[in-house]
């Protein structure tokens, strides 16, 4: 095989907080402490394809399809509150934290990667030394 490795990187700043809908105030701030006052961060998304070099085109995948894709997630996020505009944190489904918000991306994205290639992981980062890779 000669499979060569596209990353894409997107970033952008954002705020968030860590709640359970379900639970307290005082339950919340027990629990996440200084994380339930809503805070932002510089994130980072880092998309990882894995597959073949067209031989035609040089390319492992479409970049213009694969930012087309990622642009339709994060469009509203720079500048906003993934409490709202993630929608599964809005539903209450998830909480937006990076382990979170790396595996949501991740079955996001992969439905939209080519056959030609595979989605082999995304890492999300909320600072320069935290973030999550998934899968792992």
């Amino acid at each position: 095989m000669n499979e060569v490795r596209l990353i894409r990187r997107v970033r952008f700043r954002a705020t968030h907080h860590y709640g359970r809908p379900e639970w307290t105030d005082e339950r919340n701030r027990r629990v996440f402490g200084a994380q339930a006052i809503p805070h932002a961060h510089d994130w980072m998304v880092e998309v990882h394809v894995v597959g073949e070099v067209d031989p035609e085109t040089g390319w492992v995948v479409d970049l213009q399809a694969l930012d087309a894709a990622l642009a339709r997630l994060t469009r509203d996020w720079d500048g906003g509150d993934l409490n709202a505009v993630v929608p599964s944190v809005a539903a209450g489904e998830m909480t937006p934290s990076t382990e979170n918000l790396a595996r949501w991306i991740f079955g996001e994205i992969e439905p939209r990667v080519p056959s030609s290639a595979r989605l082999a992981h995304v890492e999300v980062f909320e600072s320069g030394d935290l973030g999550a890779r998934y899968p792992g």
